[in-house]
């Protein structure tokens, strides 16, 4: 079985220079640092406790039950035979996730085209945003017997999700009967929240109403799609073990001590010392195939939400002996690199402008796919492109858009896959995770909680009079309140 392959040529200083590449020496210098962040992560991954309790319990959805995973793919393969569409709820990682799976593993076109589906239902998703367009559209021409919904939330107070749940159920409701909750299934907290609640009360009157799946302990959204994408993957007709083991080789790959055996960990190194100490705030990633376009889209949560944060981490011992992290409120860093999603060859004719003449703060990251499952050959014609396959045309201009990067000492790199395949695609998630964690213990960071993301909720529940929002929400919003003068509103 060949392997995911990283190439960072185009990251050090031969050819670009002492101020904009990395040195071999710069490398040496980080190793104390190095073996330090690999000995603080080998020691909580290697504990569920500590794993659950600072949220790296998605580094061991790799390595999930044979039982756990044969029934998801039995219940994924139910829902198939039944339905004609299923529409998942869901935002951040329950969304992007999805549909990272969905344009990679499904065939280009899947809910288009008959063929392409090959019996499976369509898929859409729903409950990402609030914009009533998109919504109103999918369940205005959907027929509500022939639709399963599947609704993915931890609490269920998410109010994205939450609204576009309370209308679809009200759809459902309207269009199939009392039964309605048999269509739904929910993916939530086990034992708290108020969807569970909601799933606990509804299995009380009715046990084959609202089945659902838990989304566990110690796993964030952003990290979560070997968890709750998992019925997903079934849905679409992918073998979910292929994809786990994908990941399950990167994992291994990952533990390697040997920084330059290890692809994950000298992806973050280059990264952080790119960050720290050549100025390069921007990370393009920029996979070569359309199909990737949602999995760079999908790294932009992953890379913001993990590295994005305003304060450094203070670790306290407990009394029992496991770590607490805590922001560190004397240290404000307002850390971590901006991600940007992009696509060749597509965004070469719009943003290469700036990543070639604009402000040398960037690396890019390219992803290139080796062999295509479906080529085209371009008819012979008087023409340069006469007989050319669309495969070579790609990689040359993958190659021609490094070149002229590196000629004007433009960073850039390229991750490699053998081909577009469950087995690769989970590896290359498992890849971008490890690399975040890794980096976040460069940066000295929690990359694992996300308390800027709390501040528009809190707004919004305020404003929507919630009920038990601790006191300093409200005080908050009455001190800082939201200013509009007229003259600048023009």
């Amino acid at each position: 079985m060949k392997r995911i392959k990283f190439d960072f040529n185009n990251l050090f200083s031969t050819g670009l220079g002492r101020n904009n590449g990395v040195t071999e020496r710069e490398i040496q210098e980080k190793k104390g640092d190095i073996l330090k962040a690999q000995a603080h992560l080998r020691k909580i991954l290697s504990s569920k406790q500590a794993r659950v309790s600072l949220g790296l319990e998605w580094a061991n959805l790799p390595f999930q039950e044979k039982k756990t995973i044969d029934s998801i793919q039995s219940l994924g393969n139910k829902i198939c035979r039944k339905y004609e569409h299923v529409l998942f709820l869901g935002i951040g990682g329950s969304y992007l996730g999805l549909k990272a799976a969905q344009d990679a593993l499904a065939p280009a076109y899947y809910n288009d085209f008959k063929a392409q589906r090959k019996k499976l239902p369509r898929v859409y998703f729903e409950g990402n945003n609030l914009d009533p367009s998109t919504l109103s559209a999918v369940l205005k021409n959907l027929n509500p017997k022939k639709t399963f919904v599947v609704v993915i939330s931890k609490s269920g107070e998410t109010t994205e999700t939450k609204a576009a749940f309370l209308v679809v159920k009200n759809w459902l409701k309207q269009g199939t009967g009392k039964l309605f909750g048999r269509q739904i299934l929910a993916i939530t907290d086990p034992k708290s929240g108020s969807l569970r609640r909601e799933v606990d009360a509804a299995q009380k009157k009715d046990k084959f109403s609202f089945p659902s799946l838990p989304l566990l302990k110690g796993v964030g959204g952003r990290f979560s799609e070997f968890n709750m994408g998992l019925l997903h993957l079934a849905i679409i007709g992918v073998q979910v073990s292929d994809v786990l083991n994908g990941a399950r080789q990167m994992a291994r790959e990952c533990r390697k001590k040997e920084i330059f055996q290890n692809p994950a960990l000298m992806y973050a190194l280059l990264m952080n010392i790119l960050y720290e100490r050549k100025g390069k705030a921007i990370a393009v990633l920029m996979p070569f195939s359309q199909a990737l376009k949602s999995t760079a889209d999908w790294y932009i949560q992953l890379l913001a939400e993990s590295l994005g944060k305003k304060y450094g981490r203070k670790i306290r011992i407990a009394p029992d002996g496991s770590e607490v992290w805590e922001a560190d409120r004397k240290a404000v860093l307002n850390a971590g690199r901006t991600p940007i999603s992009v696509c060749g060859t597509g965004d070469l004719h719009s943003i290469q402008q700036n990543n070639i003449e604009g402000e040398n703060n960037k690396t890019i990251t390219f992803i290139k796919v080796e062999n295509f499952k479906q080529d085209i050959r371009v008819p012979k014609e008087e023409d340069l492109l006469g007989e050319k396959l669309y495969s070579k045309l790609l990689s040359l201009a993958l190659e021609a858009t490094e070149w002229a990067l590196v000629r004007e000492q433009r960073l850039n790199c390229t991750i490699i896959l053998p081909e577009i395949s469950p087995f690769y695609w989970g590896a290359l998630l498992f890849f971008f995770e490890m690399a975040c964690a890794f980096e976040g213990e460069l940066l000295n960071i929690n990359a694992f909680d996300q308390p800027g993301v709390e501040g528009y909720k809190n707004y919004m529940y305020y404003k929507l009079g919630k009920k038990g929002l601790p006191l300093e929400f409200a005080k908050t919003i009455k001190k800082f309140p939201l200013i509009k003068k007229k003259k600048y509103i023009i």
